[in-house]
């Protein structure tokens, strides 16, 4: 065996993975943070308690860690400079204290590239990072088109070619949701809701150049809500809305990097849904375990780190 633990502590999700790389399997437990009903998140510092509370636990529920040869774990959102969050704090602590009791490596990464790598990892093509790829990471945190290409150091060197300028997909699905009532973070409650109806409307993608603008999608929701629209009508509808933003995206980015594939990472690309609107034939899309915020991709990052990056 040759195991290694993944942590992750972002803003949603409190996350560990064990990761072998010898067989290819991986095992995870992860919890939610709490939030309040009728709030759609949490401030830094409750999400560094909640962390700090939820982090021993997990780690316990994982199982016999005796083995681990080293330590990936998520210390920002992004690779990029000023790309930073305190929840992060707490899974990088926890690393290095582990880390220095047992002297293993701790492997830095981002939670983009755990993202990256974890999705990759559940569409079984793990592969991808050994030559140039375009993902997406759709979350309440981002709505990124990236460029990927290997990397001797950070093993994908990530380079920004889209985004939303001012609502990321995510929190128009968790707002959209708080607004008909549901639990934050709303996705699979609000997927679950859209499942019910059959209305149909089209949306328009609001695109400046490549970038995306997703703050009149919230408008026209509530427009839609206040106007007597029936909830699983407007849920339905934020949601086709969104796969069609990201279906222009996609197909921006596709004409300046023809050829290549394309992997879909990010909680919001665990609906079906809006993935069976951007299926193609070399699109790829995780399972929603991997999909959704987790540690297998730190624990994926340490492994192929640890391992000279050998699939």
């Amino acid at each position: 065996m040759a195991l290694y633990l993944g942590i992750d502590t972002s803003n949603y999700t409190t996350s560990t993975a064990v990761y072998d790389s010898a067989s290819g399997t991986l095992r995870q437990q992860k919890q939610l943070l709490p939030v309040k009903p009728g709030e759609r998140g949490l401030r830094q510092s409750d999400a560094v308690f909640h962390h700090t509370v939820q982090l021993p636990p997990l780690l316990e529920q994982l199982g016999d860690l005796r083995d681990i040869e080293g330590i990936g774990v998520s210390v920002r959102p992004r690779n990029l400079e000023g790309s930073y969050m305190p929840c992060f704090l707490v899974g990088e602590g926890t690393a290095r204290a582990i880390a220095s009791v047992r002297e293993i490596p701790v492997y830095r990464t981002s939670h983009q590239i755990g993202h990256i790598l974890a999705a990759a990892y559940s569409a079984q093509h793990l592969e991808l990072i050994r030559k140039p790829f375009l993902a997406f990471h759709v979350s309440g945190g981002t709505t990124d088109c990236v460029y990927c290409e290997p990397d001797a150091q950070e093993l994908l060197c990530v380079k920004p070619f889209s985004t939303s300028l001012d609502l990321h997909a995510g929190q128009v699905v968790d707002r959209v949701g708080v607004m008909l009532g549901l639990r934050f973070p709303c996705g699979p409650q609000l997927e679950a809701l859209a499942a019910k109806s059959r209305f149909s409307r089209k949306y328009k993608p609001a695109m400046k150049g490549a970038d995306c603008c997703l703050s009149g999608l919230e408008n026209q929701c509530r427009a839609l809500y206040d106007a007597g629209t029936p909830a699983e009508d407007v849920a339905l509808y934020c949601l086709h809305a969104v796969a069609a933003v990201l279906s222009e995206m996609t197909r921006i980015a596709a004409d300046a990097y023809p050829g290549i594939p394309v992997l879909y990472a990010g909680g919001v690309m665990s609906n079906r849904l809006i993935q069976g609107k951007l299926a193609g034939e070399a699109h790829f899309f995780a399972e929603p375990a991997f999909s959704c915020d987790n540690a297998a991709g730190t624990a994926i990052f340490a492994g192929l780190k640890h391992g000279g990056d050998a699939l």
